[in-house]
């Protein structure tokens, strides 16, 4: 009787097993470091934009001291919320030079939809510029910096935004001469839900 069960059961097993078995791949595939996910490969430049009405929501990276002291990137975008509506412009930031630290925020209240980057032998680093886009005249309010990415110098980056009502601004860096890499801390906001006149 027992083997009766058993010769029942397995194939039901076998089956469930075979459909939850890869319940983790999409973060898997997420956190594989291989060269089919990156906008750039290492000392070239890249444009990114995320699709019209998308915002960044997760920004990742991997350092490569051997090619350049250089990162690969790869972004993920999201929809806004309706009560944002539809951007109503969207333009290029100014540059960031090459070899600086620097500080920005998407200028006229912009949120960041975009990054833009070319590499410099010279200085092993890259200057950088953010696509901003506009939503009607909505507002920026409680902002905050975000940790570190990487935690440290020559590190794995993977910075993902989990809370829906903050979007991107912009950012601060810190440049290394010595490691030759970035930290960021990215800038994260709210909007408003009304139209305002206040520009940042």
């Amino acid at each position: 009787m027992d083997l009766a069960v058993l010769c029942v059961l397995l194939p039901l097993v076998t089956a469930a097993w075979g459909q939850y078995g890869d319940y983790g791949y999409p973060y898997q595939q997420y956190h594989d470091y291989s060269d089919d996910g990156w906008v750039n490969l290492n000392r070239q430049g890249f444009s990114y934009q995320c699709p019209h009405g998308q915002v960044v929501v997760a920004v990742r990276s991997i350092f490569n001291k051997k090619e350049g002291s250089d990162r690969q990137w790869n972004y993920a975008c999201m929809p806004t919320p309706q009560s944002l509506g539809e951007p109503t412009e969207c333009w290029w930031e100014e540059i960031n030079r090459a070899g600086m630290e620097w500080y920005q925020t998407c200028s006229n209240n912009g949120l960041v939809a975009g990054f833009q980057s070319r590499y410099f032998e010279s200085v092993l680093d890259r200057e950088w510029q953010f696509y901003c886009c506009r939503y009607s005249k909505r507002c920026p309010y409680s902002c905050w910096l975000t940790t570190e990415y990487p935690g440290h110098y020559g590190e794995e980056m993977d910075m993902i935004s989990y809370n829906y009502d903050y979007y991107m601004r912009g950012a601060t860096t810190t440049f290394s001469a010595v490691e030759r890499d970035r930290q960021w801390k990215f800038i994260m906001c709210r909007m408003t839900d009304y139209d305002c006149e206040f520009a940042s």
